[in-house]
Order: structure tokens, then C-alpha cells, then sequence
């Protein structure tokens, strides 16, 4: 599973990494422009895991999905492909930082857009079901699987990034020098490797049957309890609640969900009134006035975790900040090394050296010490905690961007026009920023995907994956919204704005500092959050988990 996700992300990054680049050299678009359009489309890649979530969850299964996404993912990069190498890449050996390509009829450059936004939609159905299906085939049950569970989710993140860095240095030289085509090639080569490997495994996959539409079983308690708002419920009766003994399962098989005193007026939903007692007598349960405690409590275990998922927006937004502006940044630097140029793209290669170093020292050493530190018998940091040791960082990380670029901007040559290298700052002066940016993946990404994992119901595991990456894809929209904001305001009285086109004349450091502001903003709501968040409590798991014991920052 880590070989195909390290291949499909391979494929991924061969196209979004240098997608700025792309946007600029190719199809002549500006920096705030390139930015923008880059930031939509990632995040429209994700938006597009909420659609592969439902399918998985509600009617296709785990297995059914990832396989019809990763056809649609290939595809895409097919006609990427043949569109780069027929159509834009013209004059041929255009594209470079020299040599300008030309102008592209309104045909050539749709069908361009359909091939990204078909990869966007094969990707982002793709990836969140991948991740579910890979913890699948782990029994959390069993001691040792479940122990391998938790370190499959940091490995299964190792494999997304030593996949990427392929794609990073290797393809994005080949990109930065023009060769657009042949690195599309290989993008598409890797995403079909990875769907045949996958295929290939078929046979010795654990399969879960889907549960059925949630949409309706939400809809089903919140209009339930609407029914019932007059009835007076008893202080302590939690004995007169609609449950399921078949089994001791709730529905379609999955693990009840215990009872909790959170959001009160959902448990009318579950609540027996009299006219509900004569349903049952004559043999039938009406769902839209009566539902289990399980599916009540499935509506409760969204709505605790949807203010820790609006809090992970913000570091979403200084996530994406390396396909967009660290690139843009990198580019007006000094980027030769004697005779080598260094594509600014391939600086991303540090992050992932460091998601790699920190996966292995937060494993290896961290968390055993923190484990002895407690003395309480549980792991170490709990995900909660380690989502807010990410914001910390990430609000370093910007704080180092701004410094940078302040550095940089006191080297440049301000009469350099939309030039490149315009600056005698070294690039290398990045490799704090996306080092502490690649840190902080380790405690806000891992561990979210952990923790989205383990606090939705086992109908909604897709579902808990998808939220995890629906945040980077509003983290994109609302970096698309902050740049437009910030040019609006910047460049009145005929003021360049803090990112123009010419670099030396703007001030991109204050944007990091206002970053590095807002994600501060975002920690203190996000301890808050913490704090207040109950973990979900499943039947034989009773126990006071980690999340509840602690999280005290």
C-alpha cells in the first residue's frame, strides 16, 4: 500500500509541483494569477476527496472506489500529456525560463484545464479512500495490528513524501528546463504502475462492506429530534433510548457507539414516545421519528469534531504556501551553484527531508521519552497535542519565511523587471522554512489523519480521512482569497502590492508575518477546542482514552 501511494504521489507532484511554473512560462500568467489559479485547483483537488468519501462510505466500498479514481487519475495525466506535447509546448523547447511559448487558442487551453481537473477529481477521490483502506487491513483489536496501525498512518505519510521527492528534484529539473512534456510522461507512467501494482493485490485485501448513504441517517436524527422538541425528556433517561441489541451491533455491523450527554437535544431523536411504543407493536419503526443511540451518536461525533477540523484550515493555508509563493519566492534568489541551476521548485525537497527525520526521531525517540516522562502506561503525545506542536512550528516557519524574504529583498536589483535570480541572496537560504514546514507535516498531518481516523464511526472512516484533506483544500481557497485581499488592499494609490510580478518591488515578507499572525490567532481557538473535544466512545472501548486525559497545553 506505501508503494502504491509513493508511485500515485510520484505522479501527483510531477504535475502539481511546478504548476505554478507551468501557469507563468507557458500560458504567460502573472505571479498573483499563477498563485491564485494553482491554489484553486489543489484545493479543488480535495474538495474532490469528499465526493471519493461518500461513494466509499455509502455505496461502492473502499476497494471499488480507489480503483475507478486511479483509472480517472491516469487518464487525466494522459491527455495532460498529449495536450503539453501537441498543442502548448510550442515554439518546441519553449517554456524555460528563457525562451516564451506562444499564444494558445481557447480549445488548446480548455482541453489543458479538463486534463488537470480530470487528475484533480482521480487524485482527490483517490487519496483519502487509500488511507482508509491501508488502516483496514489492520485489527485494532488485535495488540500487535493495532500497533501497527498507528505506524502505518506515519509511514503511509513517509511514502506520500519520498513519492513526491522524485518528482521534485529529478522532474522538476526537467520541468524548470522546458522538458514538460516528458515529465507529464513519466507522471502518467507512474500513476498506471501504481494502479496495476494495486490491482495486483487484490486477492489478499480485507474488504468492508459500505454502510449505506450517511446523508440520510443524519438527516434522519436531526429531523427526528425536530419532531420531538415538546416532549419532556427525563433528567436520567437514558434507559428509555431507542437501542439495537442484534448482536450487539448497530447498523450494517459496525460497533455501537455508547451513549454521551453532549448535544443534548439529538438524544430526542433516539427518545421512545408513546406513539412510537404503538409503531413498534404493530412491527414497523418509523426512522425519521425514531433512530438507535448509535446513529444518534454518529451525528454527535461529527459535530465535536468539526471545530478541531476548522482549526486545521489556517495550517492548511501556510501549507500550501510551497507550491505557490516559496516557489515565486526561490525564483527571484540566486539559484546557481557554480555552474548548476537549482529549480526553485526542488527546494520542497528539503520539506520532505525533514518529514523523513522527524517520522523517525518522533517515533523512535520522542515519542518513548514522552511515554516515560508520563508514567501513566498510555503513548506519548496524544494527536491533539501533536496538532497543536504543529502549529507552533508552522508558526516559526513563517515568521523564517519573512525574515528570509526581508534578506532577500535587501540584496535585489529593484530595476529587474518579472526576471528571475534578480536577487544575490542564496535560495539555499529557504531550507530553514521548508525544513520547519516538513516538521510540522509530521505533528499536524500524521497526526491528524490518526485522529480522524480513530474518533468517526466505523461507517464514516473515509469520511474522517476526507476531512483531513478537505482542510488543505479550503487551506487553498482561503490562501487564494488572502492573496486576492491583500493585492486589492496593497495596490491602492497605485502602489505595486506587497506580491506583484516584479518581486523586488513588493513586500511578500509582511504576507508571511500576516501568516505567522493569523496562525497564532488560530492556536489559542485551537487550544480551546481541545480542551472541550470528547472522544468517541465505542462498545468494548470504554476506557478514558488519551484525547480526554490529555490534552493540557
Amino acid at each position: 500500500m506505501e508503494v502504491n501511494q509513493g508511485l500515485a504521489t510520484l505522479a501527483f507532484f510531477g504535475v502539481g509541483v511546478n504548476l505554478v511554473l507551468f501557469l507563468t512560462r507557458v500560458l504567460q500568467q502573472s505571479n498573483a494569477d499563477a498563485a491564485n489559479n494553482v491554489s484553486k485547483w489543489t484545493g479543488t483537488v480535495y474538495i474532490f476527496s469528499l465526493v471519493g468519501a461518500f461513494l466509499s462510505d455509502s455505496y461502492w466500498g473502499r476497494y471499488k472506489t480507489c480503483a475507478i479514481f486511479q483509472v480517472i487519475f491516469v487518464i487525466g495525466l494522459v491527455i495532460l500529456s498529449f495536450s503539453s506535447y501537441l498543442f502548448l509546448i510550442r515554439p518546441k523547447g519553449c517554456g524555460d525560463e528563457l525562451t516564451p511559448c506562444g499564444s494558445h487558442s481557447s480549445m488548446e487551453v480548455s482541453l489543458f484545464y479538463l486534463s488537470i481537473y480530470l487528475v484533480a477529481l482521480g487524485n482527490g477521490g483517490y487519496q483519502p479512500i487509500i488511507a482508509t483502506f491501508g488502516a483496514d487491513q489492520f485489527d485494532e483489536e488485535d495488540p500487535r495490528e493495532g500497533h501497527s496501525k498507528v505506524a502505518f498512518f506515519s509511514y503511509f505519510y513517509l511514502a506520500l513524501n519520498l513519492g513526491s521527492l522524485f518528482s521534485n528534484t529529478i522532474l522538476g529539473y526537467f520541468e524548470d528546463n522546458g522538458v514538460w512534456a516528458l515529465g507529464f510522461w513519466v507522471s502518467a507512467g507512474s500513476a498506471f504502475a501504481a494502479l496495476v501494482l494495486f490491482l495486483g493485490g487484490t486477492a489478499r485485501y480485507r474488504h468492508f462492506k459500505p454502510s449505506g448513504n450517511p446523508l440520510s441517517r443524519f438527516c434522519q436524527v436531526i429531523i427526528a429530534a425536530m419532531k420531538k422538541w415538546k416532549l419532556e425528556m427525563p433528567r436520567d433517561g437514558e434507559e428509555e433510548l431507542y437501542n439495537v441489541h442484534a448482536k450487539d451491533c448497530s447498523m450494517n455491523g459496525n460497533r455501537k457507539i455508547l451513549h454521551t450527554d453532549g448535544f443534548k437535544f439529538l438524544d430526542r431523536a433516539a427518545f421512545i414516545s408513546s406513539r412510537d411504543i404503538d409503531d413498534q407493536k404493530r412491527g414497523c419503526r418509523n426512522p425519521w421519528r425514531l433512530c438507535p443511540i448509535t446513529q444518534v451518536e454518529e451525528v454527535k461525533c461529527i459535530l465535536r469534531l468539526l471545530p478541531i477540523w476548522l482549526c486545521t484550515i489556517i495550517y492548511s493555508v501556510v501549507f500550501t504556501q510551497m507550491a505557490s509563493l516559496f516557489v515565486e519566492q526561490g525564483a527571484a534568489m540566486k539559484t546557481t551553484v557554480s555552474n548548476f541551476k537549482i529549480p526553485p521548485a526542488s527546494m520542497s525537497s528539503f520539506d520532505i527531508l525533514s518529514v523523513a527525520f522527524f517520522i523517525f526521531l518522533y517515533r523512535r525517540v520522542l515519542d518513548p521519552l514522552v511515554s516515560r516522562v508520563k508514567r501513566t502506561g498510555s503513548k506519548g503525545l496524544t494527536e491533539l497535542q501533536r496538532m497543536g506542536v504543529g502549529l507552533v512550528i508552522a508558526i516559526v516557519a513563517m515568521i523564517a519565511a519573512g525574515l528570509v524574504e526581508c534578506y532577500r529583498l535587501r540584496y535585489a536589483r529593484k530595476d529587474c523587471t518579472h526576471c528571475e535570480g534578480s536577487s544575490s541572496l542564496s535560495i539555499f537560504w529557504q531550507v530553514p522554512q521548508y525544513a520547519l514546514i516538513g516538521a510540522s507535516e509530521v505533528f499536524m498531518y500524521v497526526g491528524q489523519l490518526e485522529f480522524f481516523n480513530a474518533q468517526t464511526p466505523d461507517g464514516l472512516k473515509s469520511f474522517g480521512s476526507a476531512l483531513c484533506m478537505t482542510s488543505i483544500s479550503l487551506g487553498n481557497y482561503v490562501s487564494s482569497l488572502l492573496v486576492t485581499m491583500v493585492m486589492k488592499i496593497s495596490t491602492e494609490d497605485h502602489m505595486p502590492g506587497w506580491i506583484p510580478g516584479n518581486l523586488n518591488k513588493g513586500h511578500l515578507d509582511r504576507f508571511y508575518f500576516l501568516l505567522a499572525t493569523l496562525t497564532t490567532i488560530d492556536l489559542v481557538v485551537y487550544m480551546a477546542c481541545a480542551r472541550w473535544y470528547k472522544s468517541i466512545q465505542l462498545e468494548g472501548k470504554c476506557e478514558l482514552s488519551d484525547q480526554e486525559e490529555n490534552f493540557r497545553v
